[in-house]
This record gives structure tokens, sequence and C-alpha cells, in this order.
């Protein structure tokens, strides 16, 4: 872990959750947005998230997720430890599979959280955003093509 970046005032962190890859790349381009605000970042402790997040405050999560029990359980476990009120602002993830933990925790708590759908998936709505979906204050898409998957989005543009 290095510094805690932020904005000093003491308010609960961000929650920034992604898997590495290009999950973890489309939230990193938010960073003009989240620069001068409180943040924790959980994500794989891959060679790449760990040289793209070295500078941040992160929580490494257990990998693979697709069909792992053992990993959700172990995930839900470090997503209870970090989504509570005092400790978790809102809940931001472009997915993967690490996200509905945390995104569940959270809307069980009325923590606020928001999906990004990643630009990739324009045809088809991926399984991590389909999984979320009921539990979310607010689903973004990154191409007006994604509404008819998802009505209720807010387009915001291509990230990346």
């Amino acid at each position: 872990m290095g510094h805690v970046p932020g904005d000093g005032s003491g308010s609960p962190p961000l929650l920034l959750v992604a898997s590495s890859g290009g999950h973890l790349a489309q939230l990193l381009a938010l960073e003009p947005w989240y620069r001068e605000r409180n943040r924790r970042w959980v994500s794989f402790d891959t060679p790449d998230a760990v040289s793209l997040l070295r500078d941040e405050t992160v929580t490494w999560a257990h990998h693979p997720t697709t069909r792992n029990l053992r990993n959700l359980l172990r995930n839900l476990r470090l997503a209870a430890a970090l989504v509570r009120p005092a400790r978790a602002g809102a809940v931001i993830t472009t997915g993967a599979g690490v996200a509905f933990p945390f995104v569940l925790l959270a809307w069980l708590q009325r923590i606020p959280t928001v999906y990004i759908e990643v630009y990739d998936r324009i045809d088809t709505p991926t399984l991590t955003a389909r999984l979320c979906r009921p539990f979310l204050s607010a689903m973004l898409v990154q191409w007006e093509e994604q509404r008819r998957l998802y009505p209720e989005a807010t387009v915001v543009g291509q990230l990346i």
C-alpha cells in the first residue's frame, strides 16, 4: 500500500473496483474526476495492476473469479471489511467478477453503486453487469447502442 490518496477531508473513500487488464484501464481513465478525491482501489495482484496502482491505496482481491466459489467467498469477506458507510462513500466499478460482492454489500448498506459497462460489449450485456444491475444506483454505458441493453443507462462516452 502506498500513501492514502485523496482530498484530506476525512470523507469516506470512493471504492474503485475492477479486474486487472482492460477493466482497470477503463476505470483509470477517470483519473481527472477522482484525482482530488479520497479513494481506495480493489483489483488483482497482477503485474499490470501492481504497476498501474503503485502510488495508490490498494486491496488485492482474489482471482480467478469466474466459476470459482472459493474466491467469490474470499472476495465477499474482503468486501465485508471494506464496504461500510464509514469506509466507503460509493462503489464505482467496470467489473468484472470481482465487482459483484462489493456492489451487493454496498447496496445492502445503502452506499451508492455505479457500474460502467465496458466499451467492447455492444451487442450483449456482460454477466457481471447482469448480476449487479438490480443493485445499482447508476448504470453508465460508453456507447449509445448499449442503451438497447440498458435503457435506464446514462451514456458517458468512451473512456479510453
